[in-house]
């Protein structure tokens, strides 16, 4: 059987501002029903003891900065697994590193 449709294939362009990316030592991810949120952080400075008011109790602050939040829809979340997976694969097999 001959598939008659034309076969889709993504153009994808980026802008001199963003080709240069973010550099981000720090992820969170979190969702909503509409999507998830992953959101790029920099540790802003060494972490320090702090202690907190209401408890007395002391605790690490580590200060971050989100420099990126990237909100994807749950159907995505997948492909985006997969292509992580991938690319973490062949950095293993160029590197030798395995985390």
């Amino acid at each position: 059987m001959v598939n008659d449709e034309p076969e889709n294939r993504l153009e994808v362009s980026i802008s001199a501002e963003v080709e240069m990316g973010q550099y981000a030592n720090f992820a969170s991810v979190w969702h909503t029903q509409d999507g998830f949120v992953l959101d790029f952080a920099v540790i802003t400075r060494p972490p320090q003891l702090a202690n907190d008011p209401s408890s007395g109790q002391h605790f690490v602050s580590v200060p971050t900065r989100i420099v990126s939040r990237i909100r994807i829809p749950p159907s995505q979340v997948f492909e985006l697994m997969k292509a992580l997976e991938q690319q973490l694969t062949q950095y293993e097999q160029e590197t030798g590193h395995k985390h």
